[in-house]
């Protein structure tokens, strides 16, 4: 094994048991009592690009199969590295990438030149097949809602659209926005539930056509319609008594905020309510992780309260409610790593099995996130006028009450005969 390897592994191993199998031999590591993984390198140089940029490499050495994980799985692995202290185990090459990535990441945050579309279809115009393969019936893809806890994904995903539409206090003859509307589901879940004329925006191709095809199925076309729309460009003499967005804001960019909320206040009617739903972190990030950034979400930033909350205000908007939901986000995406996994050889056929592995590297790295770096979902109520919503929350838990009753008349997709 490679000696700069080694001793990088001895500083940062000092919880449960890490065997390493490479071009020296058989190595250990950790005075045990956690989790136990073996690893395997297949070259000698692999070793050494390891230690040289473990943020870019870890994942890139995953992929290509010249890391293998032997006991365990890649998570357990991760888990494993983050249950351990880093900061001894940093080098001197480690400490110059990151910086590195801080000055490239300012100065690309300083270039004002939109990538949404083309970032967009990075990651979700890839193949509806691979999507089908692990999310829930009605393709949500974001956090699920596991209250009470031990549902079922399908139930927390419906879950999870009935607590953010209890939350927007929605009624028949209402217009709502929906920006970023992925597969269509909460458009549909909102307008068959409250009566409400929906228009969802997305950068998305395939998303925009198969949302189309499962409106015209659910028969909501005349109710719910979606647009190849960015946020930046709706008309502000269109007016929206609701607005909903799950899981884009990720995709705004920081230095985008303020136009993002400016614009949310232009096209928000005076009493109008809104519920943003993101990913957060504990606090700002210097630089994305390189290798999601590359391979993943190019563009994307996970935002913390603290930077979104001064954009808010500067907007002329107010904040209703904020709640948080630490570790949902876990659950969702154990749930989708199992399904992926069991689905391995029918992902394989879809593409190879480097995709399968950059895909489970990204499935089992979210989840580390979410259990060990305190990652955590927000919903924000945001509204004009304070006397939009009630002063209370428990008109949240009535309307819930009343969408379950909904829920057990409405026809799933699958059942409605074309």
């Amino acid at each position: 094994m490679a000696s700069s390897l080694h001793i990088l592994l001895s500083k940062i191993i000092k919880i449960g048991t890490l065997t390493v199998r490479g071009s020296g031999g058989e190595q250990h590591y950790g005075g045990g009592g956690g989790r136990k993984v073996t690893i395997r390198f297949t070259d000698e140089a692999a070793e050494r690009a390891m230690v040289g940029d473990p943020q870019l490499q870890l994942g890139e050495l995953y992929m290509d199969g010249r890391l293998v994980v032997e006991e365990g799985d890649i998570y357990e692995f991760l888990a494993l590295i983050k249950d351990n202290t880093l900061s001894e185990g940093l080098t001197f090459g480690i400490i110059m990438r990151s910086v590195g990535r801080m000055i490239a990441s300012q100065f690309r945050n300083r270039v004002p030149i939109n990538h949404n579309r083309k970032n967009v279809a990075h990651h979700y115009d890839l193949d509806e097949k691979l999507f089908s393969l692990f999310l829930d019936e009605d393709w949500q893809y974001s956090c699920a809602y596991f209250n009470p806890p031990g549902i079922s994904l399908d139930e927390a995903q419906i879950a999870k659209k009935r607590h953010i539409v209890a939350k927007l206090l929605a009624e028949p003859g209402q217009r709502a926005l929906e920006i970023g509307s992925g597969w269509g589901g909460m458009a549909m879940y909102l307008s068959e539930s409250s009566g409400v004329d929906v228009t969802g925006i997305t950068l998305s191709t395939e998303q925009l056509k198969i949302s189309r095809e499962r409106a015209m199925k659910r028969g909501l076309a005349h109710s719910v319609r979606f647009e190849l729309q960015d946020y930046y460009y709706m008309p502000t003499a269109d007016k929206f008594d609701r607005i909903v967005s799950v899981g884009m804001f990720e995709h705004v960019g920081r230095l985008n905020y303020r136009k993002f909320f400016n614009k949310v206040n232009d096209v928000l009617a005076d009493d109008g309510v809104m519920v943003l739903h993101s990913i957060g972190q504990p606090y700002p990030a210097i630089y994305n992780n390189p290798w999601i950034e590359k391979y993943i979400f190019p563009g994307g930033y996970i935002p913390a309260i603290s930077e979104v909350l001064p954009a808010i205000e500067k907007a002329g908007l107010l904040v209703s409610d904020i709640e948080i939901l630490p570790m949902h986000y876990a659950h969702t995406l154990r749930h989708w790593r199992e399904r992926f996994m069991a689905n391995k050889e029918k992902a394989i056929a879809l593409y190879d099995e480097r995709f399968v592995r950059m895909w489970e590297f990204y499935l089992a790295g979210s989840e580390m996130a979410f259990t060990h770096e305190a990652f955590h979902i927000f919903q924000m109520q945001i509204v004009k006028k304070r006397t939009a919503v009630p002063d209370n929350r428990d008109y949240i838990y009535e309307k819930e009450a009343e969408l379950r009753a909904f829920e057990q008349q409405r026809i799933p997709l699958d059942k409605i005969a074309v």
